[in-house]
């Protein structure tokens, strides 16, 4: 047999998942030919570990495992190790993930395959415990056994390898479903896995800074935020609030929010989130002020509210196309005065130029202090600004009352933005991609009803109609992923289904407008057709007219994004009281054949969680029969935190409801509507969860008192007080 390689070449790669591993003591290789050739060599199995970068239970095994001297041995004398980085190779990770999928039912990270010398899968599964426990086979008896029966039933393996690897190839060649293995009876996840993932983030929450993990980077994770709001509602513990609180706190003050322009960056470099990567996404600035929409609902606080506030008039400033769609990024980098490309050059400041654009040396000093702006500095001599005070401390510090102090700031902010404006600008990149215009579209709808503002509903107007003008085709019902300079182009994915179709729901409940609630339908009925494979039971992420790629894959976890497949179900769910259609069959189906996955490591699924808990308690549906919603009853409704809260519109009367039927294609009323008119020409209340109604009323305080006893009815237990960091 040839030598085993003695060098662990992760050092050479430029991923940081594939660097994180460099200092084990196994001899990983990455995916190239060197590696595949050394096993053909040697002719020993590949050991082939799939993952990324933020995958909790990839570190999990790293640490049990990759970084155990005896595993380590195993593996590198009897397999060629090979890691693999899912965001970099998805082509790789999506061959073996659909092996998994099809052989065991159930997929997930890190993905754990070996294979022949050719590539061909043998065994498949996720994550092993180092030891046997919990009904998981040990990951070193597996080694050791796979080895022996690699030297004495090669036949066999092989004979393995060669069906697997055929049931891969009907997958990839389009053929949808496949023959899963026989996993036994399963049900979707119930209610306690979303309880399960807010104790894991409780846990894993930065009681000193806030965010998720102690140790830096710090990235937003908007769908933890949500766990944890979600569960602060639904229990009579503090915990989960306060570590929600903690969190939007550290996010609104410290460098990752742009305290001069508005909006958020990518992520902090910190663990106390001072100096952050300074792109700027679209999808971040959607999806984070959806969650200080819930942290206001929940807490009240105003802060949240004026970071929504300040956030979206940075989008509309700065990422809006004339005609209403919404840019994708703005680049971390721009020219520093010396005309060099340098990252955070337009957002950084020195106590000199803060006292320059001031113009008023107490002035500037005030700054300063509020800002954290020094001489040292804390991003390379320069500053990024953190809000290190507090108005009673800085009242104290400068004698004045807070409101003059709080005035002056307000005023000291705009003058630095001004001139701010007169530096080189960072670059936009100004494609218009459909699914991230649907996240945008639902925190300006959202905002609408929360915050009480209508020019918010008419920007996420302005964008769906953007969108559905260039990417939609009304003849063929599909949607093209990307505009830019009149330009389309890229077959939709899911995310762009039903990131939009969630969009324009937003935008009906904001609005009443039934073309918007229409939309909606039909990019959902666009999901069931191109997504959803019924024999798999499961939602693709590519169309199945599309490319056809070497996988089609599926997109369960949450990332830089929402899981595409968690929103459509939970807009699947909301939309199926409007028509006849399966929506809450696919739903229900895809949930359940993801149970497994979902229920091992809940918080790596939080939209999934979130979808599950939908599907089991039901929506809280408002029906609301009047010709307009009255400003009180939407401020009334939408100050309150309603996180499974669907606001069906309908026309008054019956007769007037029959347009919206025939706009929709609908014969008679669904159970949304019918029966639901408004009583005795008034606006009228119906309140309902899970087809059991409150009686009508016209009167919002009677609605809201439903609402508060049907919110008591998904109460779950909530935690132990050993398990509170706070």
């Amino acid at each position: 047999m040839t030598t085993p390689t003695r060098r662990n070449r992760l050092e050479d790669e430029q991923s940081p998942y594939l660097r994180q591993h460099a200092d084990n003591p196994v001899n990983w290789q990455p995916w190239d030919e060197q590696a595949l050739e050394t096993a053909r060599e040697r002719d020993v199995p590949i050991f082939l570990s799939v993952g990324y970068s933020a995958c909790h239970w990839c570190h999990v095994m790293e640490d049990e495992s990759f970084s155990d001297q005896e595993v380590a041995e195993v593996l590198n004398e009897n397999f060629v190790p090979i890691k693999v980085d899912r965001e970099e190779r998805p082509d790789v990770d999506s061959v073996y993930m659909t092996v998994s999928q099809v052989v065991t039912g159930r997929g997930g990270w890190p993905l754990s395959a070996w294979l022949t010398p050719e590539g061909k899968p043998f065994y498949v599964g996720t994550y092993f415990p180092k030891e046997q426990k919990r009904g998981m086979p040990g990951f070193l008896d597996l080694l050791e056994k796979t080895s022996e029966s690699w030297e004495q039933d090669r036949e066999a393996i092989e004979n393995r390898a060669e069906k697997w690897t055929d049931a891969a190839r009907d997958q990839l060649e389009g053929t949808t479903g496949g023959e899963r293995a026989d996993v036994g009876e399963s049900t979707p996840p119930s209610s306690d896995t979303l309880e399960s993932a807010a104790r894991t983030a409780l846990r894993s929450v930065d009681t000193q800074y806030g965010g998720f993990g102690s140790d830096g980077p710090k990235f937003p994770q908007p769908g933890r935020l949500h766990i944890l709001a979600r569960a602060a509602d639904r229990t009579d513990r503090d915990g989960y609030r306060d570590a929600l609180e903690k969190t939007l706190d550290a996010m609104a003050a410290g460098g990752l929010y742009d305290h001069v322009g508005g909006g958020f960056h990518r992520y902090c470099v910190d663990r106390d989130w001072t100096v952050p990567h300074f792109e700027k996404m679209l999808y971040d600035n959607a999806e984070i002020p959806r969650a200080f929409l819930a942290g206001y609902q929940l807490t009240g606080t105003e802060r949240y509210a004026e970071v929504v506030e300040e956030t979206l008039a940075f989008v509309e400033r700065e990422l809006t196309h004339d005609g209403g769609g919404f840019f994708s990024t703005l680049d971390a980098q721009s020219l520093d005065e010396d005309g060099e490309k340098e990252e955070g050059a337009f957002y950084v400041w020195t106590p000199a130029e803060v006292e320059a654009a001031l113009e008023d040396e107490r002035a500037a000093e005030l700054v300063c202090a509020a800002y954290d702006i020094t001489a040292s500095g804390n991003f390379e001599g320069s500053n990024v600004l953190n809000r290190d005070a507090t108005l009673e401390e800085l009242a104290e510090e400068f004698e004045l009352d807070e409101q003059e102090i709080d005035r002056r700031l307000e005023s000291a902010l705009d003058t630095l933005f001004e001139v701010r404006e007169d530096r080189p600008r960072p670059n936009r990149d100004e494609k218009v991609l459909a699914g991230w215009n649907g996240m945008m579209i639902s925190a300006f709808a959202e905002s609408a009803l929360v915050l009480g503002e209508d020019s918010y509903a008419d920007a996420a107007i302005d964008a769906l109609e953007f969108v559905r003008e260039t990417l939609w085709d009304e003849e063929t019902g599909r949607l093209s992923r990307r505009y830019k300079d009149g330009d389309v182009a890229v077959d939709g994915y899911l995310e762009d289904y039903a990131f939009l179709a969630r969009g324009a729901l937003h935008c009906h409940e904001a609005t009443g407008d039934v073309d918007h609630l229409a939309f909606a339908l039909e990019l959902a009925e666009t999901i069931e057709a191109e997504f959803w494979d019924a024999e798999g039971e499961t939602l693709y992420f590519t169309p199945e007219h599309g490319e056809s790629l070497v996988a089609r894959p599926q997109e369960l976890d949450d990332s830089s994004t929402p899981s595409s497949m968690g929103v459509a179900i939970e807009t699947l769910l909301a939309l199926d009281g409007f028509t006849d259609s399966s929506f809450e069959e696919i739903a229900a189906g895809a949930l359940e054949t993801h149970a497994d996955t979902i229920e091992s490591n809940p918080l790596q699924y939080a939209t999934l969680c979130l979808a599950a808990d939908r599907l089991e308690n039901g929506l809280l549906e408002i029906t609301v029969a009047a010709d307009g919603l009255p400003d009180a009853w939407r401020d009334r409704l939408g100050e309150r935190y309603l996180p499974d809260r669907l606001i069906a519109r309908r026309p008054a009367t019956d007769d007037e409801l029959e347009s919206w039927l025939d706009r929709l294609g609908l014969a008679d009323a669904p159970p949304i509507w019918a029966a639901r008119e408004a009583r005795d020409g008034d606006p009228t209340l119906y309140v309902c969860r899970d087809r059991a109604c409150s009686p009508p009323t016209t009167e919002i305080d009677e609605a809201l008192e439903v609402l508060a006893e049907k919110r008591r009815e998904t109460e779950i237990d909530g935690i132990d007080e050993d398990d509170v960091p706070f």
